[in-house]
């Protein structure tokens, strides 16, 4: 499934080469070639993933870095390191900073696909093509599809990648301005109670199977997909 995924890269051959072969992957892509820039445009857009050159000119990616992890917003966003340092104590200096993965330049087009599939698995399940079962509901990412108890169940767009995070992401309470970030987007302006009717909707889709009961309402905190029978 296509991430947004900011691209942190002075040298333009790289960030060129790393630009196109993501795109043909299907990711959108959003380059930086200064920590100042990658700044700039986190405060407009969240991306799913960061792809962060470690010699930065100013500020380098291991301050940038430091900088994400302490921002409410930024933390759980997932970093890949580029780096041609390989000693093994700098490869343990970036990920004690909270890097996700370190990729030691030169590296091939295919290995960095891999690295970025293998850290969104992990770390933004949602974002990936893997389909997702729960108790008998499944869901497939790629042909879109709902079933219920071997039935097809019909979602709307909203409603599906709201099932889809929920999914890959139980027993975890998320409050309704987390859901909004996540599932709409971040800085995108709606009222918090709009999750609440999309809730509705999404559990009136699956009552025909009886699987609306996935769905749990935690007073005061969210919503909750449980698992557990």
């Amino acid at each position: 499934m296509a991430a947004t995924i900011l691209l942190v890269e002075d040298e333009a051959g790289i960030q060129e080469l790393v630009k196109f072969n993501l795109t043909q992957a299907g990711h959108a892509v959003l380059c930086a070639d200064s920590a100042e820039q990658a700044l700039t445009i986190v405060r407009d857009v969240l991306p799913d993933l960061v792809l962060l050159d470690w010699m930065l000119p100013g500020m380098s990616g291991i301050e940038l870095a430091r900088l994400f992890r302490a921002d409410t917003r930024l933390k759980t966003v997932p970093i890949i390191m580029l780096t041609a340092r390989g000693d093994e104590r700098d490869k343990v200096l970036g990920l004690e900073t909270g890097a996700d993965d370190y990729i030691t330049k030169p590296f091939s087009p295919r290995e960095l696909t891999a690295r970025i599939k293998a850290v969104l698995r992990r770390r933004a399940p949602q974002m990936t093509e893997d389909k997702v079962e729960v108790r008998g509901l499944s869901l497939d990412p790629v042909s879109h599809r709902v079933i219920g108890n071997g039935s097809p169940l019909e979602l709307g767009p909203t409603e599906f990648r709201l099932l889809h995070f929920m999914m890959t992401h139980p027993e975890r309470v998320y409050s309704r301005a987390q859901l909004l970030d996540h599932v709409w987007g971040d800085h995108v302006f709606v009222e918090e109670r709009t999750v609440d009717v999309h809730i509705r909707r999404l559990r009136l889709a699956l009552e025909v199977t009886g699987h609306d009961s996935l769905i749990d309402t935690v007073r005061g905190a969210g919503y909750r997909l449980s698992s557990q029978v």
